[in-house]
This record gives C-alpha cells, sequence and structure tokens, in this order.
C-alpha cells in the first residue's frame, strides 16, 4: 500500500551501493531553506510529469522553482541528487500514511488499508509514478530507504501476527506480501491504470489468496512434501 509514490509496500529492499553523487550536500534546516527545497522538488515532480524525463535538466528546474542554478547546487550536486531525494520525500509521505491506516485498525483490517494506502499513492499520479519508479530502480539506495523499507515490513509483520500467523512465519510472509502488491501495483502503474477501485481488490486478492494458502499449508495433517 505520491504525487508519486514508491508503490505498496511499496518501499523498495536494499540492492544497490550508496552513491554520493546522488545524495543532496546538505539538509535544510531553516524554514527558508526548507521552502527552497519543496520549490524545488515540486518542480521536478512537475517537470517529469509535465515534460518526461527529455526535459528533465537542473537548469530547468531551478527556473521552474523560481531559484538560480547556484542555489540548487547548494542542496543538489547532480540531477540524480535532486530525484532521489524526491523518492525520498515521497517514501516518507507513503510510510507516514501507511502507519496512520495501521493506526486505526489491526489485523486483516490493517493490512487492507495498508494496501488502499498503496494503490492510491501509485494512482493518483499514474505518469510520475512510472517515470519514480524507473528512477527508483536506476539509481543507488541510500540507507534511509533501506531503513523505510524494513519499517512498512515491520508494520506487516504486526498485522499478520494479530491475524495468527507465528513470528517466524510473519517476517518472510512480509516480504511476500511486499513483493506480491509492489509487483501489482507498479504493473498497473505501467499499464497506466488510473482506476483504484479496480485494482484494489485485485491486490487483496493475491495477498489474502496467498496467506490463505500459507495458512492451509501450514496447518497439521496438510504438510506437503
Amino acid at each position: 500500500m505520491s504525487h508519486r509514490s514508491p508503490s505498496l509496500l511499496a518501499f523498495p529492499m536494499p540492492k544497490h551501493a550508496r552513491d554520493a553523487s546522488s545524495q543532496p550536500r546538505k539538509k535544510p534546516l531553516q524554514a527558508r531553506s526548507i521552502v527552497t527545497v519543496t520549490a524545488i522538488l515540486d518542480a521536478a515532480a512537475h517537470i517529469l510529469e509535465s515534460a518526461g524525463p527529455s526535459a528533465y535538466s537542473t537548469n530547468a528546474v531551478a527556473e521552474r522553482a523560481g531559484v538560480s542554478i547556484g542555489s540548487l547546487y547548494q542542496y543538489f550536486p547532480t540531477k540524480d541528487a535532486v530525484t532521489r531525494a524526491l523518492i525520498e520525500r515521497e517514501s516518507r509521505a507513503l510510510f507516514a500514511d501507511l502507519s496512520h491506516a495501521v493506526s486505526k485498525a489491526h489485523g486483516a483490517e490493517a493490512l487492507r488499508a495498508m494496501i488502499a494506502v498503496a494503490v492510491h499513492h501509485q494512482l493518483r499520479r499514474p505518469l510520475l509514478g512510472r517515470i519514480l519508479d524507473f528512477e527508483e530502480a536506476r539509481l543507488p539506495m541510500h540507507h534511509d530507504m533501506a531503513a523505510a523499507g524494513n519499517d512498512a515490513r515491520d508494520l506487516i509483520v504486526r498485522c499478520l501476527g494479530e491475524m495468527g500467523v507465528e513470528s517466524g512465519d510473519a517476517v518472510q510472509q512480509a516480504g511476500d506480501v511486499m513483493s506480491i502488491a509492489r509487483g501489482m501495483v507498479d504493473r498497473a502503474g505501467q499499464r497506466s491504470e488510473i482506476d483504484e477501485a479496480a485494482l484494489r481488490p485485485r491486490v487483496e486478492a493475491a495477498v489474502f489468496g496467498y496467506l490463505r494458502e500459507m495458512s492451509r499449508i501450514r496447518s497439521p495433517g496438510d504438510e506437503r512434501n
């Protein structure tokens, strides 16, 4: 389960080494700096969504944001650093919504709420979502993104525990749930789907069908050799 967001349980699992060229130079701490960085990231999202990667450059982002190129470079050494910061901002927003959904429900209901959040984040701006999915796969993985993925998995583990899944099995199954949901949500974005109401029950069917099968396999007297 921003503008685009990485998709469900949409946090990526660790797969790349850290790369300084795609990291911000510094983090905004003062209010004015935060406003500047927000404007830069909003501009980056707008250009990617409206004009596509071919029109995306640090100069174009700075112009759209209304800041000098020097101001942009104070925070982002490369175009990739801007893109990574945009992906991370969307991931934080996604995790905040996932956490809120889980805080108001338990067990299967909470897991359904997480799926709904993930579907919404991916499909609310599908074009931007598809572009950022591609960029997310291309760019190096940073530690905070890996940590966010672990945090999202932990939310699912909690849901599964409340559904009666044993702790050891819950960790593995949570990873599978993330893979199933992310694969379906990402693929829907690639197909330019925009109907949340149509996609959500399909993802639920895949996730809960998997969980039911795993429960059946592990039930006493129904072990598979």
